[in-house]
């Protein structure tokens, strides 16, 4: 029994049951020399005390005194605060609101689209095998985060191909995330000023200061985001996360009301009402049905194509979910699956309504971004304006969750060993904003190139470096690469470098031709 004790020992480092929550790393379990020094269960049995010194032998004392050491220097290490060194303390449900937002992008917007572009049964199939990639993709991230009891994505870099690693992780979150944070911003600057107009009731804006897209992204991210940037630790925007969502719940409530309250076919608000009623009167006359109103269950056509990266970038979250990993209460593995896995599964059902009552409102004629075909019916319809006010709204408390993961990759590529400081804290942030700031306003053409970097970035994020991390990451005694485990990996890596090239090609085909119908989920 006695030779059994290290070896459970080193289990438990290894298992996530004794994970440290503040996401401080580990060696691998080989190296975990403090347990090897545990006096064995033997020495107990034969009366000897810990602290006597009278029938220890040289050997027996030396070990004692690295075993002092050993729990010295790891006390000293605990009070030495680092900033990811905290104990976890927000809630499982809050860790789901959070998650849930970083999934939820403005991605939303162009589901339905995608879906007059695919077919309804050809959608779902394309949606839930991506959310299921997803989750198997988080899976990854968690296990290989077990192994080594680490919880920073840029640090499983490090574990895995070291410096190098590390760099190609930090940058890639930080170049997403930036690209997002600014579409983000982009959308602000468009479409707040058109909300205003329109509650306002001003048909000519004479340059009034607050329908300045670009005053209004100033003072957006001033009042509003900067503040929440700002928090310690993410799990704070556990509240805004869960507003949030509600406010693209009302917008999901609005689409399926519409849905039943809009003619088929649908005519323009520049058409008169008269026309529009004898029009619907003789789409139904006779009791024909107007193939226009008919869903296409499977739809291939010359936009398909485009609609797969689309669907694969739906669920971009994963510079987001070591954070909330680290931030969890009682964190272990399987509760931080759940935590995924529920949050991926209220997006899939979310997403899948969106698309499929905005398709079947407007069918062939739904527009790339769902809310300006409603702008076509009536732009003035005040429902339609609070649906756009929340879906800014949800837009803009977005931004700092994706702002944090940025953060955390700098910290990690230019101070890896600092201490929490409030200063540096606060200096990233401003920095952060302020740049993106400038891009949105001084550099309206730069979503063109953050294409080209969240088409690279994104599978690599989502797909490759998850893979990778993990064949790198468990040993070859636990799995062997030929283990069906590492294969599988090596095939999501291969379906990320394909969903990559499939991206870049599409983007590259849109800037020859002058359109624009490839975009990011996100």
């Amino acid at each position: 029994m006695s030779g059994d004790k290290p070896a459970e020992a080193v289990e438990t480092l290894d298992g996530e049951e004794n994970s440290i929550p503040n996401g401080k790393g580990h060696e691998p379990a080989g190296d975990a020399t403090p347990l090897a020094k545990t006096p064995p269960a033997g020495d107990a049995d034969k009366g000897i005390e810990p602290n006597s010194t009278q029938n220890a032998s040289p050997h027996r004392t030396e070990a004692q005194l690295a075993e002092s050491r050993d729990f010295l220097s790891s006390m000293e290490d605990k009070k030495t605060t680092r900033f990811t060194d905290f104990e976890g303390k927000t809630s499982f449900g809050m860790s789901v609101f959070n998650l849930g937002n970083a999934i939820m992008g403005s991605g939303i917007l162009g589901l339905a689209y995608a879906m007059a572009n695919t077919g309804v049964i050809l959608f779902l199939v394309l949606l839930t095998v991506v959310a299921g990639l997803s989750s198997y993709s988080i899976h990854l991230l968690l296990k290989s985060s077990g192994i080594v009891g680490i919880r920073a994505y840029e640090q499983l870099g490090y574990r895995a191909f070291g410096t190098p690693g590390k760099m190609a992780a930090g940058i890639a979150i930080t170049l997403q995330n930036i690209g997002a944070m600014s579409s983000y911003l982009y959308i602000v600057k468009y479409e707040f000023p058109l909300v205003i107009q329109a509650f306002l009731n001003i048909d000519n804006p004479a340059g009034e200061w607050y329908m300045n897209g670009n005053y209004l992204v100033i003072i957006v991210s001033i009042a509003v985001i900067l503040p929440l940037a700002l928090m310690k630790q993410l799990g704070y925007l556990g509240y805004t996360s869960g507003f949030s969502l509600s406010c693209m719940v009302f917008f999901l409530i609005a689409v399926i009301y519409k849905k039943f309250n809009v003619p088929c076919p649908f005519v323009s608000f520049s058409f008169n009402s008269t026309v529009s009623v004898l029009n619907d009167s003789a789409v139904h006359a006779g009791g024909a049905v107007n193939p226009a109103c008919v869903p296409k269950m499977v739809n291939l056509n010359s936009q398909t194509a485009y609609t797969i990266p689309i669907l694969a970038f739906a669920f971009v979250c994963h510079p987001e979910v070591l954070p909330i990993y680290t931030e969890l209460r009682n964190p272990t593995k399987k509760k931080m699956q759940h935590v995924s896995n529920i949050s991926i599964a209220v997006m899939y059902t979310m997403y899948f309504l969106a698309a499929l009552f905005g398709y079947l409102t407007f069918y062939g004629e739904v527009e790339a971004e769902l809310l300006h075909t409603y702008s076509r019916l009536d732009p003035y319809d005040t429902l339609i304006l609070c649906v756009r006010l929340a879906v800014l709204t949800a837009v803009i408390l977005t931004v700092p969750i994706v702002l944090f993961p940025v953060r955390r990759a700098i910290q990690q590529m230019l101070f890896p060993n600092k201490t929490f400081y409030w200063p540096r804290h606060i200096a990233i942030a401003l920095v952060l904003l302020t740049f993106i700031n400038i891009l949105v306003i001084f550099a309206p053409n730069i979503l063109g190139i953050f294409g080209i970097i969240g088409a690279t970035s994104a599978p690599c994020l989502i797909f490759i470096f998850p893979a990778v991390f993990y064949i790198r990451i468990v040993p070859k005694e636990e799995e062997p690469m030929r283990s069906t485990p590492k294969i599988l990996a090596a095939c999501f890596a291969g379906i990320g470098f394909l969903f990559m090239v499939m991206s870049l090609s599409f983007i590259i085909i849109d800037w020859t031709s002058g359109s624009s119908k490839a975009s990011s989920g996100h």
